[in-house]
């Protein structure tokens, strides 16, 4: 598989983005609104850097962890009871999860049939 080309990691930076930038439409605490901001942006730059570096298997769990990160939140961030805020935070986080585990093999698959060397 080559760079930019695996869509679980796509789908990740998508459900990413969309957390991030729905606190521009939903109305939430300053905590909530800073924790979709932030594990947003944490999913779209981990599922980025495994576009580029496909063979990575680490940051497949570093999208799964992001991800479960903003899944989590509305509980760590005390806002689970604010409705859209925090279905937000629990899809997004969801999918976020479910396609760093789906990415999870065809990234090992990469890295040993290339020896673990990184693409140029």
């Amino acid at each position: 598989m080559k760079k930019w080309t695996r869509w679980q990691d796509w789908v990740a930076v998508v459900a990413g983005l969309y957390a991030a930038i729905s606190t521009i439409w939903l109305t939430g605490t300053s905590r909530s609104m800073t924790l979709m901001v932030v594990f947003g942006a944490l999913m779209v730059v981990t599922g980025v850097w495994s576009v580029v570096m496909p063979r990575l298997v680490s940051m497949e769990w570093a999208i799964v962890a992001a991800s479960a990160l903003l899944f989590i939140s509305p509980w760590m961030g005390q806002f689970a009871g604010l409705g859209m805020v925090a279905w937000v935070s629990w899809i997004c986080g969801a999918v976020g999860v479910v396609a760093g585990l789906w990415a999870l093999v065809p990234a090992m698959e990469m890295r040993r049939e290339h020896g673990g060397r990184m693409a140029h």
